[in-house]
């Protein structure tokens, strides 16, 4: 990879990227204006013909999921921005809210306009105070602009726009769920069928997209399909952004066509921190099975990732040194999964308390071998049956790093503790030599 792709990140050095000023300066709401003069369909087929698929994780073609949504029904349709993002590992979407929020509401209004809908919302997280701040302020910069409201370049299209704040569920990033509490719920995942599609935010015709994926968009109208299509890999098109970090130099967003490697990755960010090297790492956040050094060449694609056993998912690169302890990340994830499950089913519910349990015993230097085949046993009965991907996310850690990493398991129990703990550094090497 000789050169990055920035385009959505091109003018995030700017002092005023994040204002209307700073956003008109570089063709600001002219791909909104350009989408509006052109037919619905035609817009959709446009973002079908680029390849876009959803950066949320899933992958799934945008322009397609746009083409579901029933038209001449006579029912409203919602158009609703996924913002919610807390995938351990994961910062994309919030660093471009920060510094580029129009982009998302360029956006925005073109979707709603190719979808009929409109009502739009965008969901984000409570805690980042920031983000919200800034988010809402470029809404109202908008509809003071005319953006928003009635009447939107005098094309005769009305949006309304409404950001809504969550209270901090790792759930709520499920989209179901996410509707749940958009509607003042208990955010749970809804039973499917009915696809958000057909019955989604007050029962009514619903897309529920990524962040990034609106908001690459506007480039998409205003450079053309092929322009898009021309980047990344074949099935796999366009640029995305990639966050590092962990045990890196340069930990940050780097947005390159989907494809590239970590190893490249790895050497625009400065490479492993100075007098280490990479132990394993996550393609794609902590819900994705691990990699090691022998998957760096890997295409960070959703096609590449997945035929070396993983997924890409949010492409959150986690990178993680020999001084880690494989078993006590993954406790520390399973303590996540298990203290985010909304308990709705029994797989999730029971399943990431059990797992919790039995990797704090192995973590503490307690148990034996058949406790690795009890948490591959536990794995496999969750993976699959629960409501939503919670529950298979719990398990990739889990199974992944047996699978790559059984003998530090095993060194733990071997010698009653954790082979990284200061007072046992020896431990874990006379255990490898010795066996």
């Amino acid at each position: 990879m000789t050169t990055l792709t920035p385009v959505l990140s091109a003018h995030w050095d700017e002092k005023d990227s994040f204002t209307m000023a700073g956003y008109k300066r570089h063709d600001g709401y002219k791909a909104a204006e350009k989408a509006l003069k052109m037919e619905p369909d035609a817009v959709i087929q446009l973002v079908k013909d680029s390849g876009l698929r959803g950066r949320g994780g899933a992958g799934f073609p945008t322009g397609m999921k746009w083409g579901f949504i029933p038209q001449g029904d006579n029912k409203d349709h919602y158009l609703v921005v996924n913002a919610d993002e807390s995938e351990p590992g994961t910062c994309k979407d919030m660093p471009l809210l920060l510094a580029n929020p129009h982009v998302l509401i360029e956006g925005m209004i073109i979707a709603s306009y190719a979808i009929r809908a409109k009502y739009a919302f965008v969901y984000v997280r409570g805690e980042v105070t920031h983000v919200v701040r800034r988010v809402q302020q470029a809404i109202e910069d908008a509809y003071k602009a005319g953006y928003l409201g009635k009447n939107i370049f005098g094309s005769g299209v009305d949006l309304e726009l409404v950001l809504h704040v969550g209270a901090g569920a790792y759930i709520c990033g499920e989209e179901t769920a996410l509707l749940d509490s958009l509607e003042g719920f208990r955010g749970q995942p809804r039973l499917r069928p009915p696809f958000p599609a057909i019955a989604g935010l007050y029962a009514r015709p619903t897309v529920v997209n990524n962040v990034e994926s609106i908001s690459s968009v506007p480039s998409i109208i205003n450079n053309g399909a092929e322009w898009f299509s021309a980047m990344g890999t074949e099935k796999s098109k366009g640029m995305t952004i990639y966050s590092l970090s962990g045990h890196v130099t340069n930990p940050g967003q780097i947005e390159a066509p989907l494809g590239i490697t970590l190893r490249e990755l790895l050497d625009l960010a400065g490479g492993v921190r100075a007098g280490h090297e990479l132990k394993f790492w996550t393609p794609g956040g902590s819900s994705t099975p691990i990699f090691t050094a022998a998957q760096l060449d890997t295409p960070l694609d959703y096609e590449g990732v997945a035929a070396a056993g993983s997924m890409l998912g949010t492409k959150a690169l986690q990178i993680f040194d020999e001084t880690t302890c494989v078993v006590r990340a993954v406790l520390r994830w399973s303590e996540f999964y298990k203290h985010e499950s909304c308990g709705k089913c029994t797989p999730c519910r029971e399943g990431t308390y059990w797992l919790v349990q039995i990797l704090r015993d192995l973590e503490n230097g307690k148990g034996s071998e058949a406790d690795l085949d009890k948490l591959l046993d536990l794995c496999d009965n969750i993976l699959g049956r629960a409501f939503c991907a919670l529950g298979d996310g719990a398990t990739s850690p889990i199974t992944s790093s047996i699978k790559h990493f059984r003998d530090e398991y095993i060194a733990h129990f071997t010698n009653g503790g954790c082979p990284f703990d200061p007072h046992a550094s020896t431990l874990f090497a006379s255990a490898k030599a010795g066996a």
